[in-house]
C-alpha cells in the first residue's frame, strides 16, 4: 500500500479492514480473481508443447514478463465478499498478506504488461511455429 493513498475502513462484523484508495477503486478485485504461478522458462519443443496443453484449458493463460514465465489462472477466491473485501482478512494466507499493489493489474492488465501473453492454443501454436522451424514435425520425431 502506498503511504500517500487515502485509507478507508470497512467493517467485516468481526474486524475492521483498512482499504487504500487504489484498492477501493478496483471494482473487480482483480488480484483476488486470478493466480499467477511461476513456471520454469520453457526452452524445448516439448516444454512448449506442454504449455500448449495447459493453455488449451479454460481460464488458463501463459505469460512472460520481466520476472519470468507464469501460468495465469482465472479463479475467483471463495473468500471474496461484497465490495471485494476479504471475508477471512485476519486469517488470510501469507501470500495475500505479502501482496503489494505498488504496481498491479489495476495499473496495467497482464496482457499489456507482458512481453509475451498467450490465451489460446492458436496464439501459442502460432508463436511456436515461428520459434521452431520443425514445430509441425514434433510428433514424427517421437513416433506419436
Amino acid at each position: 500500500m502506498n503511504v500517500s493513498d487515502a485509507i478507508s475502513l470497512v467493517d467485516l462484523g468481526t474486524s475492521t479492514v483498512e482499504i487504500d484508495s487504489k484498492c477501493a477503486k478496483c471494482t473487480e478485485s482483480i488480484c483476488c480473481n486470478s493466480i499467477n504461478q511461476r513456471i520454469d522458462a520453457p526452452r524445448s519443443i516439448q516444454d512448449f508443447d506442454h504449455l500448449l496443453w495447459q493453455v488449451s484449458h479454460r481460464n488458463i493463460n501463459v505469460f512472460k514478463d520481466a520476472e519470468g514465465w507464469f501460468l495465469h489462472i482465472y479463479a475467483n477466491c471463495e473468500h471474496l465478499g461484497d465490495g471485494g473485501v476479504c471475508g477471512i482478512y485476519d486469517k488470510r494466507p501469507f501470500i495475500c498478506r505479502d501482496y503489494t499493489n505498488d504496481f498491479c493489474e489495476f495499473d496495467e492488465p497482464i496482457p499489456k504488461a507482458s512481453e509475451l501473453f498467450f490465451s489460446s492454443y492458436k496464439d501459442l501454436d502460432n508463436y511456436c511455429r515461428k520459434r521452431f522451424k520443425n514445430w509441425d514435425n514434433r510428433f514424427e520425431r517421437h513416433g506419436r
